[in-house]
């Protein structure tokens, strides 16, 4: 049964604010006259298997969702307005999504889901100025602090109004203001006083880019402060602050050598009642040579001596360290996650392709404390079966040593795009 959107916050009616928003894009430049508008439908759907081995639960987890986002996008002059509904379908349920009570299987969170996914204005009116109000998806440098969570049948969006500017050239600023965050679990991820829905606050991301030959170097200023229930506020109060720098170099067409660099410092924010201060560090170097990439990396999320690490909540988080998804949140005495990868790409298989095959392993221990947490290998195959359909099937194997416990996972999906 569809439920209608919850709004709920404990700093003003965020109904109100969200609607002043979109009234506020549509004066902020003349009325639009009768000019042609233009339409484009939005449709994409994946069907997804996935299954869950876990110590110590005697029952694998097995589940089947199909998840459809439909909309249209509607455009005229200096305005675009789009509306998007998602709905995810659970055909085989023997798993625990989080909110669905199923607490005797190891976790699939892909939850059933009916729900308004995005709904915004954008405007671009204003010289090398776009301003996009409502329900959006936002996607920040490599997802690493903010993130649609794509990998998710239910994808994460923000209640936003989002600025982005570039009037200089080679040089990008961006700036949200986000009062409300639509998390992965939706509609029945409201349960009593708790929300898992929508977690209402006031979070600003900033980032200010600047383009050379060799890459884009970022500075970033991320202030999250969430609503939220007493035993998860720790991890949804923090202030970060940081630089990155990406770019690649081509040695020739057939050689190319990519390489990025992180550093951020984060510490408590607003209410949170933990006194921390943590630091991340993360390097890492690939090397494109006809259709392999071999990948090394290295990332460290600190901790202020166990006491509290340094927290990433509204990042895509399975883009990072392995994709069993045991470090959703970072453990208390911080997180180093040593990696390398190989993958290997063919452009045709047949009148399919490209084809993808990839390996990767990790290495995690801690940051204080001296443990070593355990061992991950991963495996990933992609095929692009049509211009509009894809199969990705994809295996993670986290070996448990000091933390956690032993985990296998399988996912096979079939994607279609409109």
């Amino acid at each position: 049964m569809e439920r209608m959107p919850h709004f709920q916050t404990n700093k003003g009616n965020i109904m109100h604010k969200y609607l002043f928003g979109l009234s506020l894009a549509a004066l902020v430049a003349p009325a639009v006259h009768a000019e042609e508008i233009k339409f484009k439908p939005l449709l994409d759907a994946r069907l997804r298997y996935e299954t869950v081995d876990q110590t110590p639960f005697a029952d694998d987890a097995d589940s089947v969702t199909m998840r459809v986002r439909s909309g249209a996008e509607f455009s005229s002059g200096p305005f675009t307005f789009l509306a998007e509904a998602e709905a995810t379908l659970a055909i085989d349920e023997d798993y625990n999504s989080g909110v669905n009570g199923k607490a005797g299987f190891p976790i699939v969170a892909d939850p059933e889901n009916i729900e308004l996914n995005r709904i915004q204005l954008q405007y671009k009116g204003i010289p090398k100025t776009v301003v996009t109000v409502g329900r959006q998806r936002i996607n920040l440098d490599d997802q690493r602090f903010v993130g649609a969570v794509g990998w998710r049948q239910n994808e994460q969006t923000f209640d936003a109004v989002r600025v982005e500017w570039t009037g200089i050239k080679n040089l990008k600023a961006d700036v949200t203001y986000s009062w409300s965050v639509r998390t992965i679990y939706g509609i029945d991820g409201i349960s009593g006083t708790a929300n898992q829905q929508a977690i209402s606050g006031d979070n600003v991301f900033a980032t200010l880019a600047y383009t050379t030959k060799l890459g884009t170097l970022t500075g970033f200023a991320y202030l999250v402060d969430q609503d939220e229930q007493p035993a998860a506020v720790l991890q949804r109060a923090n202030q970060t602050y940081g630089a990155r720098f990406a770019g690649a170099y081509p040695f020739s067409k057939a050689v190319k050598l990519g390489y990025a660099l992180s550093y951020a410092h984060q510490s408590d924010y607003h209410n949170n009642p933990v006194d921390y201060s943590a630091d991340y560090y993360a390097a890492e170097l690939n090397l494109d040579a006809k259709g392999f990439k071999l990948t090394g990396g290295y990332e460290l999320l600190g901790s202020d001596d166990g006491v509290k690490a340094f927290q990433t909540p509204l990042a895509t988080l399975h883009k990072f360290n392995g994709w069993a998804d045991k470090f959703l949140a970072t453990p208390a005495n911080g997180l180093e996650d040593i990696y390398g990868g190989l993958a290997y790409t063919l452009p045709k298989v047949g009148k399919t392709g490209p084809l993808t095959l990839g390996v990767v392993y990790h290495r995690f221990n801690s940051d204080v404390a001296d443990q070593h947490y355990g061992n991950e290998w991963d495996a990933q195959a992609t095929l692009k079966l049509t211009k509009r359909l894809g199969f990705t099937a994809k295996y993670a194997d986290y070996d448990a040593k000091a933390l956690l416990t032993d985990t296998k996972k399988f996912i096979a999906q079939f994607d279609y795009a409109l």
